[in-house]
C-alpha cells in the first residue's frame, strides 16, 4: 500500500511546504495540509509548533506506512 501522503517540495533548510495525498490525488501547501489535519481528515498526522511555525507530522507508531518523507 502507498503512504497517504508524502512531501513533494521542501526548502534549501528541509522544511517540507508542499504536500501530496496519493489516495485523493491532492496537492497542498503546508498551511492547507495543517488545515486539513486539525479538521480531522488525516487520523494518522497531528501538529507540531517548531520555531513558531505549524508543522505537519505523522503520529508516532510502530509503523513507518505513514511518515512524511
Amino acid at each position: 500500500m502507498p503512504k497517504r501522503v508524502k512531501v513533494i517540495e521542501e526548502t534549501g533548510s528541509g522544511r517540507n511546504t508542499k504536500f501530496h495525498d496519493n489516495f485523493t490525488g491532492a496537492d497542498m501547501t503546508r498551511a492547507e495540509f495543517v488545515r486539513e489535519i486539525k479538521g480531522g481528515n488525516y487520523p494518522n498526522y497531528h501538529v507540531r509548533n517548531l520555531n513558531g511555525v505549524n508543522t505537519p507530522a505523522s503520529n508516532p507508531d510502530s509503523t513507518r506506512n505513514n511518515n512524511l518523507d
